[in-house]
């Protein structure tokens, strides 16, 4: 038996789509909050779909004028490691995306940035959250003073992208943002495809 290509798929989602019946909230916290709806099936049958809401995130390609990338290590808590990411940080509520790009930028690693592209939006986790992240490319960096939050610690460093493909490839990452990031800017830095500016 010959596998489907995608071009022999039905076009649109309709034969695919959960249609939401009923709902509660079963958990309210800081930023997340836990939901259980009951969904009809396509083939209309029932089922119980459980996930988290959460505002929406951005995450920062940051260039040196040396082409190195700006880089953290931040203990995380879920997983019980300090991990190498890309400047990150959640929205605000009404928060406009590049300007808490903007803002996580300056206070994580204290650099501001005199251009700025977007790049794209991920879905981190699409089977139980509602999560999406902006992901800005940010070069013609200026130093200054980070300002943490009272209960954020983190290192700041620099590497070049080879290293970060590195880390990638060998499982030292596992962060999905900086893990997506490395390959745009691989791909970037080749010429394959083109960052939208929007400062």
């Amino acid at each position: 038996m010959t596998e489907k290509t995608f071009d022999d798929l039905p076009i649109g989602d309709m034969h695919l789509r959960e249609d939401r019946i009923d709902g509660v909230d079963v958990y309210g916290g800081i930023f997340l909050n836990m939901k259980r709806d009951q969904v009809r099936l396509p083939d209309g049958k029932t089922a119980l779909r459980e996930y988290l809401t959460h505002p929406g995130a951005v995450a920062v390609v940051a260039i040196l004028d040396d082409d190195r990338i700006l880089l953290e290590r931040q203990y995380r808590y879920p997983v019980a490691k300090a991990c190498i990411e890309i400047p990150a940080g959640k929205l605000e509520p009404g928060e406009d995306p590049l300007w808490c790009a903007q803002r996580e930028l300056e206070e994580e690693t204290g650099y501001t940035a005199a251009k700025w592209s977007y790049i794209r939006r991920i879905h981190p986790v699409i089977s139980y959250s509602t999560e999406f992240i902006d992901i800005y490319l940010a070069e013609d960096l200026s130093p200054g003073r980070s300002r943490l939050d009272a209960e954020e610690f983190l290192d700041v460093f620099a590497a070049p992208l080879e290293q970060l493909l590195g880390w990638v490839e060998s499982g030292e990452i596992t962060d999905v943002k900086t893990s997506i990031s490395a390959y745009w800017l691989d791909r970037y830095r080749r010429g394959f495809i083109q960052a939208k500016p929007v400062s």
